[in-house]
């Protein structure tokens, strides 16, 4: 039997306290896992555009920008950065020879393995340490659905 509705869009208190609750975890989870590494004196902007053009391929600044819902000038200040410390070079768009493309170098690559590497480490020891085996399948069989929401 599905529970009463909590808002107008009828949608079960659990649903809502589920999202609440995901969100609410999985933002401390992430700002944990933030805290087991050096971020190598890099902003969360230029961690943020360093690790989106590691994930989504080369981009021009202005597609940056958008993606990550700033202006074009903090964007560019930001792949500036980016490009003195060598994590990010730029290069000629190939459709478009006005515009220039962003792109993750080898050095960017590794910075990030290393960072995600100790995240993941951190995260294993404390499964580990701290669940049982039981709960471990919990957590695999809870995350499988949750990326398949996130793929509906």
């Amino acid at each position: 039997m599905r529970e009463m509705a909590s808002t107008q869009d009828s949608v079960s208190e659990s649903a809502a306290r589920a999202a609440r609750e995901v969100r609410v975890v999985l933002s401390r989870l992430k700002r944990r896992m933030r805290e087991t590494y050096d971020p190598g004196d890099l902003t969360p902007s230029q961690m943020s555009v360093l690790s989106r053009l590691d994930k989504d391929g080369e981009a021009s600044v202005s597609d940056l920008a958008a993606a990550e819902r700033v202006r074009h000038q903090s964007v560019a200040a930001t792949v500036g950065v980016l490009v003195e410390r060598g994590l990010v070079s730029r290069r000629p768009d190939p459709e478009d020879g006005r515009r220039q493309l962003v792109f993750v170098t080898g050095s960017g690559h590794a910075f990030l393995e290393d960072r995600r590497r100790v995240g993941e480490g951190w995260l294993t020891r404390a499964l580990e340490d701290q669940c049982t085996e039981e709960e471990r399948r919990t957590l695999l069989a809870a995350t499988a659905l949750l990326d398949r929401i996130v793929r509906s």
